[in-house]
């Protein structure tokens, strides 16, 4: 399983938080492109190109990469949060 250490030096990576871009919020790393923006597409359930095809910007990588990011960072949760 990767360690916290490891998953905010990858998120440092992929991920910008800048006062001054957008007041702070988490952007994908050289874009304004929020990161709520990919996950609220993803609720409304429209597909992943569709949010690549309005952001281009954002690259399949980088999406892909901040999705698997955020999957890490949820079993870890949920990993502490059992045995804690």
């Amino acid at each position: 399983m990767i360690s916290q250490k490891e998953v905010e030096n990858r998120s440092q990576k992929l991920i910008d938080r800048d006062q001054e871009t957008l007041g702070g919020i988490p952007v994908f790393a050289g874009t304004r492109v929020p990161i709520q923006t990919l996950i609220d597409y993803l609720e409304r359930g429209f597909p992943l190109e569709e949010f690549l095809d309005d952001f281009p910007t954002v690259s399949l990588e980088k999406a892909i990469a901040v999705l698997h990011l955020a999957k890490q960072a949820l079993l870890e949760y949920g990993y502490e949060s059992a045995a804690g």
